[in-house]
This record gives C-alpha cells, structure tokens and sequence, in this order.
C-alpha cells in the first residue's frame, strides 16, 4: 500500500507502508480526498517544529469505509462515507477536564504528532468518524478546515449585529469569515490582492487589500471610528498580531488562530485601556463540525469554488511543490485518491 511521505525540507516521496488493520473499536476506511493544510506545507518548507521527519502529511480527509473491527457500531457499515476528525484528546489533562478536547494537552493530530491521511487507507477509532452522506466525497475534506475557522468564530462569542475583521483570508479565514457570517455579523475580510474576492462571495461586506490600503484607517471609515468588536487573526505574522490589537475597538474581542513563528512585541498598554478580551484558538469540536456541514448542506451552489485545484494521488508528490510557487494564488488543494 501506499502513502506519501515528507522526507525533509522541499522532498516529499512515495513510500510502501503495511496495510491497516482494524482492532476492537476501530474502522479501516479507504482514503478519498485529502486537504493540504498551511501546517503541511510549513512541514515541507522545514518550518514545523512539531513535526519529526520522515511524516505522512494529511488531516483534512473525506473517506469511505471499508471494514470494521469488534466493537463497533453496525452505522458504521463498509461503503458508508465519513469526515475525520484528527485530534486526539488524553481526557486527564485540564483542558479535557473542563471539557475543552480540541485543546488537549497531549493531542497528537493526524499529519503531525503522528502520521496522516495521505495514503490509500488508514485505520481510525470509530469515534474519530463522523458519517455523512449529503455532501459531495469531496466536499467531506473541506469540513475540517472551515470548523477551524467556525471555532474561532465561538471563542469570540460573535453575535448578530457584531462589527468582526477577519485578518486572512486562507481557508481557515474563510471559515471564519462564514461563521462570523452565519451568525449575522458584518464581516470586514482583510488580505493581500484578490484574496478577498472569495470572502465577498461569502458574504463578507467589506473587503480591504492590505497591500495597498491602510487597514486601520479604512476600518476606523467603516466603523465610525470605534473599531471592530471582534478581530479574528487568521495569518499568523508579528505584524498582524499586534495589528489585532489597533484594530479592536475598546472593549473588544481578539481572537487567534494563526500563530506566530518569530516572537511578537506588543505595547501592552493597550490591552488595559481598551480592556480587551483575548483569546487564543485551536482545532475545532465535534459542535463546531457540525455546524459547518450544516452550513455546506444549505449553502445554494456547490463550494466547488473553495478548491483551487486537484491533484490525482499518482501525482501527490507534485502538489507541495506546486503550492510552494502558486501559494498567492491558492485557497485549497485537494489530493483525489
């Protein structure tokens, strides 16, 4: 069988792996589509400290089952299709204690702390598999990004009415754009060119090029010069995360998804005079999946327009190496197994 590996920075190969096997409460389900993430990418560029090489990459993944072992609920029958939900979570550490298993101290996501979905099967705990046969098989890899950015939307408690800046408009971005949306906000998208085109059309208000206007002034015209109640930072540079903080109004919500490879300096100032709620995000929970099939399963045109291409699994070995030249121009890669 096989799978496609990152071997160190800028090579990726395929590699002959062992067929999975399903023991007591698993499922070997057939990979059908798998999302490429910013995180795989990062991985391929040698830019991800949580990851030790050789790695399957792949988390965003659609699939189909194939088997079962003991234990295992009878829905959970061959040919059914699933969404993977890639975390784990230890349920001792405090965040499970309280609940909050996205935020596992242990988790150990698939692609990262362990191997990925990139490969013709893989073997998950039934658990981890959430049936769905209403979306297209390839619609099924685009779940996991979007509740990511639909989780951020809930850490910064957007309601209707809110005034929320999305900073990225990338695939997490767009999750956050369409959550934010959803829950009847006006949503401001901000990024470089014309990557705010696709935040438009899902219904962002306003869109601001970074590259040629100035954020803070233009968020201050469409404001009436409060600031946004709720800034999603969905980047991940110095530079944007303490523009976060310029771009809240007082008593205002920062919200954090991207995080920052090279250390950040703030003046903290502000943090006290505006007395700002700032949270930091990470994954998303089975509510925040949910949501988001809901929300692809009532969109009226297919989210087709999400996937800037596709990649047959023969020529995986291509697709980090295109997206490294093309990552401007790409919101989403999809490798079809």
């Amino acid at each position: 069988m096989l799978a496609l590996k990152i071997d160190g920075s800028g090579l990726s190969s395929f590699h002959e792996i062992a067929e999975p096997v399903a023991g007591s409460g698993e499922v070997v389900v057939a990979v059908k589509h798998v999302g490429l993430c910013g995180s795989d990418l990062n991985t391929f560029s040698g830019l991800n400290p949580l990851v030790s090489l050789p790695r399957i990459p792949g988390h965003e993944i659609g699939a189909e089952i194939v088997c079962t072992g003991a234990d295992v609920p009878a829905e959970y029958a061959p040919g059914k299709r699933v969404i993977v939900v890639p975390y784990t979570a230890c349920g001792t550490c405090s965040s499970c204690r309280k609940g909050r298993v996205n935020a596992c101290r242990y988790n150990r996501t698939l692609g990262v702390q362990q191997e990925g979905g990139l490969a013709e099967r893989i073997v998950l705990p039934h658990g981890k598999l959430i049936l769905n046969d209403s979306l297209a098989p390839r619609h099924l890899a685009l779940v996991e990004p979007l509740s990511v950015g639909f989780h951020a939307v809930d850490r910064g408690r957007v309601e209707a009415g809110d005034r929320v800046v999305v900073i990225g408009c990338g695939m997490i971005g767009m999750g956050a754009v369409a959550g934010a949306v959803a829950r009847g906000a006006e949503v401001i998208a901000v990024d470089l060119g014309d990557k705010t085109a696709m935040a438009l059309k899902y219904g962002a208000k306003h869109a601001i090029d970074a590259g040629k206007d100035d954020v803070i002034a233009r968020v201050g015209e469409l404001t009436g010069g409060d600031g946004a109640d709720v800034v999603i930072e969905a980047v991940g540079l110095p530079a944007t995360f303490t523009q976060a903080v310029d771009l809240a109004c007082f008593a205002g919500r920062i919200v954090y998804i991207g995080y920052s490879k090279a250390p950040v300096t703030y003046d903290t100032k502000y943090f006290n005079m505006k007395e700002l709620d700032i949270h930091g995000s990470r994954n998303a929970t089975i509510d925040d999946f949910k949501a988001v099939i809901a929300y692809l399963e009532g969109l009226d045109h297919a989210p087709d327009d999400l996937i800037s291409k596709v990649f047959p699994f023969k020529d995986a070995d291509k697709a980090l190496p295109y997206w490294t030249e093309a990552r401007a121009s790409t919101l989403k890669i999809l490798i079809e197994c």
